[in-house]
């Protein structure tokens, strides 16, 4: 069932990497199975990859077996007065959530546009615009790879946070995800946290007149995809800055102690203002794209075949490059926050060894 020397840059919203020796499609739980169990026998390494919106492949490709999930299917259970649907890991995130939207139901019309799959979604607790999945997720299928078991994971166990989970931290390559189940609420109100979505759809529709339900997500859902296009962290082949992973660093995370320092040294340096903050919990989070700008690094930078976007400096793209040359300006970029701001950005996506 395996396929040979596939290229797998196509396979990537960033167009990078090479080769993987092994390739295999799996559009069911028993392709999957039987996938695992074949690369055991014969002793090879595996990489799962989803939609491969959050995964950077090295430019001499992977030595062992790539499975590509393909798994797919959409159930909708009325429960309680709420609305449990049941996504396989395969389906394309976006159009799911489309689906979603247009039957009025509210959760995740703010995570419109996030390119990937939906089995994704749980292993980085995707999030925008002041939703995650973390806050509507129910339960998590997946097969351990130790076992080939199937397992459901309840969502208050997956140990969710700011861009993370359990499949991310501790269990990282433990599980493969097969399916999703999100408790979605029927006829919702919009969800409206950011400043700057509530006014995109001000600009659009009377919030004051607008039904909850279908009316009021769609409009949510047009004006979040239209400011994701806008930084181009929608994927469009007609777009070159969407050649990229998303935001490749997460948002810094300090203690109200360590923001206060910061921000007087930043003052007392002759810079005027205060550093950008948003609360998070206890602690304050720092917009990464700021310092990655501050630290010399402004929208449209270039470097060889790869560079800062022009649209949002937290995305870095591919202009015909390479991975090696994409990784080393992260670094750079790393270094740069780091002497000037004392801060080490970490990295969002996956990077395949």
């Amino acid at each position: 069932m395996f396929q040979t020397d596939i290229l797998l840059s196509p396979f990537t919203t960033i167009g990078l990497g090479g080769a993987a020796r092994l390739f295999a499609t799996c559009t069911s739980e028993a392709d999957l199975r039987e996938a695992l169990t074949d690369a055991r026998r014969e002793q090879v390494r595996v990489h799962i990859l989803g939609g491969g919106s959050n995964t950077i492949f090295p430019d001499g490709g992977f030595p062992g077996l790539v499975i590509h999930t393909a798994m797919t299917g959409v159930e909708f259970t009325e429960r309680g007065g709420h609305v449990l649907v049941r996504a396989a890991a395969g389906e394309l995130w976006d159009r799911f959530v489309e689906a979603c939207v247009n039957r009025g139901l509210g959760g995740l019309e703010c995570l419109s546009g996030i390119p990937g799959l939906v089995g994704a979604t749980p292993i980085q607790n995707v999030g925008a615009y002041g939703q995650e999945v973390a806050d509507t997720i129910l339960s998590v299928e997946a097969l351990d790879r130790s076992t080939l078991a199937p397992v459901s994971i309840p969502g208050q166990e997956c140990r969710f946070g700011y861009r993370t989970s359990r499949f991310r931290q501790e269990d990282a390559g433990r599980y493969v995800i097969t399916a999703v189940t999100f408790s979605l609420t029927p006829n919702a109100p919009p969800s409206l946290r950011y400043a700057e979505l509530r006014r995109a759809v001000e600009q659009s529709v009377d919030l004051r007149t607008l039904e909850s339900g279908r009316p009021a997500l769609t409009a949510v859902r047009a004006a979040v995809l239209a400011l994701r296009r806008g930084k181009s962290m929608v994927v469009d082949p007609a777009d070159p800055e969407s050649r990229s992973v998303g935001s490749f660093f997460t948002n810094p995370i300090v203690s109200p102690d360590i923001f206060t320092a910061l921000d007087q040294q930043w003052r007392e340096t002759g810079n005027a203002g205060v550093i950008p903050h948003f609360p998070s919990g206890t602690s304050v989070k720092i917009p990464a794209a700021w310092l990655v700008e501050q630290s010399g690094f402004t929208k449209g930078y270039a470097r060889g075949g790869v560079g800062v976007s022009r649209r949002h400096a937290l995305a870095l793209v591919n202009r015909g490059g390479t991975t090696a040359e994409l990784l080393a300006l992260a670094g750079e970029i790393e270094r740069a926050v780091h002497s000037r701001f004392g801060i080490q950005l970490e990295r969002e996506p996956v990077i395949v060894h």
